[in-house]
């Protein structure tokens, strides 16, 4: 979520009823609410909701349910996180809630209200636990929970009795403060069946190794975007690529959302945007099923347990848009625990410029050492029409089209990044001894020996070819109308540290650099010292 997308705005809550139908609960205030700290970010806990035992009469009454709305306000400053404890009773075979929240018109340069809302179940809210049952931000403002079935966002499963949790989230709270209104509906009824989940294979045909175009920053109906898994896969094939990656808001409903939707020809990959309120990361390629937990801050000194999760369900972790505008979207975790950070987030935009440059600054740091680097890569964050899926795509040289495969590819920075399927590039180093060195490799190279740079590109008309190093961009050539050429520069190890390219657009500004058609990783010039 980036940009013009929003994964905020929807409710409020607090304090509790009971009786037989709709009850409304009073407004209790702060002072007789409990305040808790998760060793993160400090969370309120209102008064619990209770119902009394479901009867099979619900059902035989048409399944009404049995119905109890809680209004409060929360005042600014609130916690990150609000719970709304409800008391499950046995027999009840679906939750459904629903919310609202005002919005009061508040002055310029002041946020007005957002609130979004998830759930836990019996098992707790406890951090990186098992009682994660889904998340929909601000996208929606009803959902339930059934055995059989969830909303988008939702995990089905048992509703086990107990005490489930509402999780709602004060993203931002207006001088007025966040009057809300939360109403839980239980119905009663045979449990059903869960289905067993079924998640992508981690292998397509493919063409051995090759160069292979993704998109791992997209969004559907199990967060908030507007399109279904079976558009998104559609639009995938569309826009020419061989791999995609499911990454919804801080949930894992969509990762057995994809049945009969892969193929030969397109392998699709399991994640989450994990969207915290110090920036966003994408965990890209996890096991299908894996919950990453977002309630943390950067001051917390939590996230990198939660790479570490990440990693060992096999997957990347990836800062998203990490100079995003939108508020919460700005990386402050550090790249320690980065595999790779994405700099090119949807349309090209001064955002992206930012974080290039930010990337660009950090490479000198492994230049002469064998010290990691952290590889950079784009992808749309494409949300609904008319955002594209696949603009940029990420083209990584893998050696097949499975999941080990292409997260290797991007983990060693074997890539560059495109803004569509029309625009291919062949870059790389060759010294006078013969040596060759392809987009995220080194060349081995004394200092002063002679170094050929070589850039091929198609499908970029208009635009330019830039080789940068860690002095900055050194040549620059424009690229025949055709957007069809190939460009050399010469330099030595001594001279250029790293060299990566660049294919820019002609300035819409003057005195500005034009917007990206395309980029690299670096190739590394010289022998490694330390």
């Amino acid at each position: 979520m980036c940009k013009q997308h929003s994964n905020h705005a929807n409710d409020h809550a607090n304090h509790a009823g009971h009786g037989n139908e709709t009850v409304r609960g009073e407004d209790t205030g702060l002072g007789r609410r409990g305040l808790l700290m998760t060793g993160a970010a400090a969370a309120l806990t209102l008064t619990t909701v209770s119902f009394n035992n479901a009867t099979p009469a619900d059902a035989a009454d048409g399944n009404k349910g049995r119905t109890r709305t809680v209004r409060g306000t929360l005042p600014p400053g609130s916690p990150d996180f609000v719970y709304l404890p409800v008391e499950i009773p046995r027999g009840v075979n679906e939750i459904h809630v629903a919310y609202s929240y005002e919005r009061p018109t508040v002055p310029s340069g002041t946020q007005g209200n957002a609130l979004d809302i998830g759930i836990f179940d019996e098992r707790g809210t406890e951090l990186g636990g098992h009682g994660f049952r889904g998340w929909s931000g601000g996208a929606r403002t009803e959902f339930f929970l059934r055995a059989d079935a969830a909303t988008p966002g939702y995990i089905p499963g048992p509703i086990r009795p107990g005490t489930w949790n509402i999780a709602l989230g004060p993203y931002t709270v207006a001088p007025q403060g966040l009057a809300y209104e939360v109403t839980i509906t239980l119905r009663s009824g045979a449990p059903g069946t869960t289905p067993a989940p079924v998640y992508p294979p981690e292998r397509a045909k493919g063409r051995g190794r090759a160069w292979y175009r993704g998109d791992c920053h997209i969004h559907s109906v199990h967060s908030d975007g507007g399109r279904t898994p079976a558009e998104i896969a559609a639009l995938a094939r569309a826009a020419g690529l061989d791999f995609i990656n499911s990454s919804d808001h801080n949930t894992y409903s969509a990762h057995s959302a994809w049945d009969g939707l892969w193929g030969d020809d397109l392998l699709i990959l399991t994640g989450e945007e994990v969207t915290t309120r110090n920036g966003h990361v994408v965990a890209l390629g996890m096991d299908g099923g894996t919950f990453v937990d977002w309630r943390y801050r950067a001051r917390d000194n939590r996230f990198g347990r939660y790479a570490r999760e990440v990693k060992r369900a096999g997957g990347l972790v990836v800062p998203a848009h990490p100079h995003g505008t939108c508020i919460g979207c700005n990386w402050k975790f550090g790249f320690a625990d980065a595999d790779a950070v994405e700099v090119w987030n949807g349309a090209y935009t001064p955002d992206d410029e930012v974080s290039l440059a930010e990337w660009d600054n950090i490479l000198i740091s492994s230049t002469r050492s064998d010290r990691a680097w952290t590889p950079a890569m784009g992808n749309s964050d494409s949300h609904r029409a008319p955002d594209p899926i696949g603009t940029p795509q990420t083209v990584v040289l893998a050696d097949d089209l499975t999941r080990d495969a292409i997260l290797a590819g991007i983990r060693a920075g074997r890539s560059y990044v495109a803004e569509s399927a029309k625009v291919s590039l062949t870059f790389g180093a060759a010294s006078g001894r013969g040596r060759h060195a392809g987009i995220g490799d080194r060349l081995s190279a004394a200092a002063d020996d002679p170094v050929t740079v070589r850039l091929e590109v198609t499908g970029a008309p208009g635009c330019t070819a830039h080789f940068v190093t860690d002095q900055g961009t050194l040549h620059t050539a424009a690229l025949p109308e055709s957007g069809a050429g190939a460009v050399e520069w010469r330099t030595t190890p001594s001279y250029a540290a790293y060299v990566r390219a660049e294919v820019r657009h002609a300035p819409k500004t003057t005195g500005l650099p034009g917007a990206l058609a395309a980029f690299t990783n670096p190739v590394f010039l010289g022998d490694t010292k330390g």
